[in-house]
């Protein structure tokens, strides 16, 4: 933290993080058709298949009709999957295209990069999210219950999985190395995740191994923010995702300070 103390100084420094921000938000911004339109659609039709076709036959859940409880839950798996996207694709691109040395040679600190291409994440994932919970709206009715803690789980959940995004963008060596994690981790993780349903619904051994499913804590704590209810502890889930973006923090900023996958 002193280190990035020492950066917010140094107005050189402000403008390369400045820099960095406005190049990947202007990036997935150029291509909006791309990056913005297609979740909302995805979305939509999520709400038709399960909410209009589905959810009647399910029937309330936690006092709310099965549309308005899956609703949280879409918003926070576009939120996931786009965040991780943004910067996965965006750090892979510019070792793949050899320009992130222009940003390694330069004088900044690591911090400042890697804060530089979170933010980046932050803000396609909050923005889809709001295209999303645009859409919601058009299928049904939604009642903030805690807007700090909607916002702050918004926030921190973009923040874990740009993070998440970054790691797998150091390591990848080939284009097929950054769609095996979304493939194979990351979406099975988010529709076990309680997006469909409250763990309730499963038998003990299973709600059991639910719990080690860090997206879950996620979806809950949002549904809760959004709806009131929530399957897990809030403190508990809070203390989850506050924990996951720590580790990932310092990880991925121990990776860039080695170089690793950037300097052969």
């Amino acid at each position: 933290m002193a280190e990035l103390q020492a950066a917010a100084r140094q107005p050189r420094y402000l403008v390369a993080f400045l820099t960095i921000v406005y190049k990947e938000i202007s990036r997935f911004m150029r291509i909006w058709l791309q990056t913005i339109l297609p979740p909302a659609i995805t979305m939509a039709l999520y709400f038709v298949i399960f909410g209009h076709l589905i959810g009647p036959r399910i029937g309330e859940m936690h006092g709310f009709s099965y549309m308005q409880y899956i609703a949280p839950g879409l918003i926070m798996m576009s939120v996931i999957t786009n965040a991780y996207a943004n910067v996965v694709s965006s750090l892979f691109g510019a070792k793949f295209q050899r320009h992130i040395e222009e940003i390694l040679v330069a004088p900044i600190p690591e911090i400042l990069i890697l804060l530089g291409f979170v933010t980046g994440g932050i803000v396609r994932g909050v923005l889809v999210g709001l295209v999303v919970t645009a859409t919601a709206l058009c299928f049904t009715e939604l009642h903030v219950n805690s807007w700090w803690l909607t916002l702050a789980v918004v926030v921190m959940t973009a923040a874990l999985f740009s993070l998440a995004g970054l790691i797998n963008a150091l390591y990848a060596k080939k284009f097929d190395d950054i769609s095996i994690v979304p493939t194979f981790i990351l979406t099975p993780l988010t529709y076990l995740g309680g997006v469909f349903y409250s763990i309730d619904m499963l038998p003990k051994f299973w709600q059991q191994v639910s719990l080690g499913n860090p997206i879950l804590y996620m979806v809950n704590a949002f549904r809760y923010g959004m709806l009131g209810v929530s399957d897990i502890s809030i403190g508990t889930a809070f203390s989850v995702i506050t924990l996951a973006c720590a580790v990932l923090f310092f990880v991925s900023l121990h990776l860039l300070r080695r170089g690793i996958g950037l300097r052969s």
